[in-house]
């Protein structure tokens, strides 16, 4: 059974036409109400008992959650169409924008993969004594509290929590795992009337839940709004210490911790043979959950925030956004546009928005003009997950502009980076970003701008970030084979491009070969050739760190011909044939350059013999080493072998 979309125009505050999104969504839909959270209880009581209905109106969501509690039936979908269409200025056609947000509503997205997380309550708090010992008052019923007092501190009064002196050395992890480590840790010991304080010592370890961190100095973690477990606040402002302790005191429980990232280190190019490549991720980790692990990088879950950008500027694909995965995201950029289209629009507009850019045009709607009939809003949990290659499938899908409302929380030198990216790779300046923080000004950017024309035949790539940028590039530049420069030229540390080789340096040792991470680089095992495939460049730089000759550098493009696809030769040379057998092996001017070098220079090539090794394949080679005169490999003279007539010889009877 289809979802029956439930209308209310808020009390004749919004223009809704039942009939035309039935036809044009091809879903059934109620009458217009006026005040179905009100008056018209009773009709929004009855479509929410049949388990398949759309509430469109998404600001009443607890008053028809509680109603449908109260009939004993499940709740129902929600689906905003007034603050994001219903409450506009604009009097065009508007039913291109909702058939297309009640196309998208309609996508099962895959929710974000969780871990538990359990607290048990043990809290740490740090702090002044008068601040961090109030705290522990008023939590010491609810958590397991520990104060750190400085070593000077006195003990006090109160055995409702415990008490310890010292220095905080090292705090790592995040709710129910924190793990810390202490220095001139002093306990304190209980008996009589006199208390003490224990010998200090260094190296104390301990674990707990929660850390509350009223000292106001330095915070113990990288970017610590976003470490979850971790609360902090100025000593010195009452009412943020009091939220910390509200805060501390609901801490307690099984917690679900989303799994933002998918990571798959065996494509990460961070690292081969102690040689560094891509650092990506790690230079714009805020939680610095990112952390180098050999040849790849590992990622601690309980760290991440899940802002995404590392999703956005891995170049291979070994972190992706998981929540929700980004085909996900692609359907649903590719849902708007299609059915936008389909309902009889032209040049829609797409606005992406995190949980900040959203308020915002409710605000807007609410208090200005709203949104225009052609702009399409679509709230992202991470912006910065909103890289290059989702702007690109925008632009291809049949977006006349992607408009990116920026937001306090992420990294605005992230953002920037793919929107350049985007443009360079696009040929336009069809995406931007709106750095705003006003409703009434977001209003004014989007009414009356002059809107561009969209890309006559929409296409809808999928697969991954790679191949999507290449397929909407494609679409949005033309045939590559028939593009008049078909290289692309990009901004630095793009993750597209060409190897370039000095074939005067190149010795074709190979060794770039070898640590290429991609397969990028490859060799012909019959002929010295160093081969390129242009389309599986990371640019990651580990080829050009490793040559001894320095003879590799980078430039970044993205080849839209066909060649790109395919392995092309860099540079060869002509093979030397072994002076035995004749079997073609090495690199003709490698042998000869060696062999001028050694002959007659070395004492162990003094020898014509010697030298002549230099110019044999190995299996002639090791041939004439077993063979040579005083041979290193040859053994002493194997005994003779006895016979049953050398036995018999010696007997007395024969």
């Amino acid at each position: 059974m289809a979802k029956k979309l439930i209308f209310c125009d808020c009390s004749g505050t919004q223009s809704l036409d039942s009939a035309a999104l039935w036809a044009a969504t091809d879903l059934p839909c109620s009458p217009v109400h006026s005040a179905l959270c009100g008056a018209q209880a009773e009709r929004a009581a009855q479509a929410i008992s049949t388990g398949e209905t759309v509430i469109c109106c998404a600001q009443e969501k607890r008053f028809f959650d509680a109603l449908a509690e109260e009939i004993d039936a499940p709740p129902p979908a929600y689906l905003d169409l007034r603050d994001r269409a219903g409450w506009t200025a604009d009097t065009g056609d508007l039913i291109p924008k909702m058939s297309a947000l009640v196309a998208e509503a309609a996508l099962e997205v895959p929710g974000a993969k969780t871990l538990n997380v359990i607290s048990e309550g043990l809290c740490l708090i740090l702090g002044p004594a008068d601040t961090a010992l109030a705290a522990a008052e008023q939590l010491q019923d609810i958590l397991g509290v520990t104060v750190l007092l400085t070593p000077a501190s006195e003990a006090p009064m109160s055995r409702g929590f415990d008490v310890i002196r010292g220095q905080l050395r090292r705090a790592t992890g995040a709710l129910g795992g924190f793990d810390l480590s202490f220095d001139q840790l002093q306990q304190l010991e209980v008996g009589g009337r006199d208390w003490s304080w224990s010998p200090p010592r260094d190296g104390g370890t301990s674990h707990c839940d929660i850390i509350l961190d009223l000292t106001g100095g330095t915070p113990l973690f990288p970017a610590p709004q976003k470490r979850e477990g971790y609360l902090r606040a100025d000593p010195r402002d009452p009412q943020a210490v009091a939220a910390a302790v509200l805060t501390a005191s609901q801490l307690v429980g099984t917690f679900e911790k989303p799994l933002y990232l998918r990571h798959e280190p065996l494509l990460c190019a961070h690292s081969r043979a102690s040689q560094s490549g891509c650092s990506k991720c790690l230079d714009h980790c805020p939680t610095a959950a990112i952390s180098p692990a050999g040849d790849h990088v590992s990622i601690d879950p309980m760290a991440c925030a899940g802002c995404g950008a590392c999703a956005s500027l891995c170049p291979s694909g070994a972190i992706s956004y998981d929540a929700p995965p980004m085909e996900a995201q692609l359907r649903r950029i590719q849902t708007l546009a299609k059915a936008y289209l389909h309902a009889g629009g032209s040049a829609p507009r797409l606005l992406v928005t995190d949980s900040h850019g959203s308020e915002m045009i409710s605000l807007a709607a609410r208090f200005d003009r709203g949104l225009p009939a052609d702009v399409l809003p679509l709230e992202v949990a991470a912006l910065n997950a909103f890289g290059h290659a989702e702007i690109l499938t925008a632009l291809a899908a049949g977006f006349a502009e992607v408009l990116i409302l920026l937001s306090p929380k992420i990294d605005r030198d992230v953002q920037a980076a793919e929107l350049a990216l985007a443009q360079a790779i696009a040929g336009t300046d069809q995406a931007r970003l709106l750095d705003l923080d006003d409703p009434t000004a977001l209003s004014d950017a989007l009414f009356g701008a002059k809107v561009p024309a969209p890309i006559a035949s929409p296409v809808r790539p999928m697969g991954s970030r790679r191949q999507v940028t290449r397929q909407a590039a494609l679409a949005l530049q033309g045939d590559g084979a028939t593009l008049p420069q078909p290289a692309l030229p990009l901004p630095a540390q793009a993750p597209y491009g060409a190897v370039l080789v000095d074939q005067d340096s190149c010795t074709l040792c190979l060794s770039c070969v070898s640590l290429c991470p991609s397969g990028a680089l490859g060799d012909n095992p019959d002929l010295p050739q160093l081969r390129f495939q242009e389309d599986a460049c990371l640019q990651c730089g580990l080829c050009a760190s490793a040559c001894p000759e320095s003879a590799i550098t980078l430039q970044p493009q993205l080849n839209l011909a066909p060649e790109a696809l395919a392995q092309v030769v860099l540079h060869e040379e002509e093979p030397f044939a072994c002076v035995e057998c004749g079997a073609l092996f090495g690199v003709k001017s490698t042998i000869e350059k060696v062999t001028e070098k050694l002959a007659g220079n070395h004492a162990m090539f003094a020898n014509p013999d010697a030298v002549r090794m230099i110019q044999m394949c190995d299996d002639c080679r090791v041939q004439a080493q077993f063979h040579q005169k005083d041979s290193p490999l040859a053994g002493a003279s194997r005994p003779q072998v006895r016979t049953s007539e050398d036995y018999l010889s010696k007997r007395r009877d024969h």
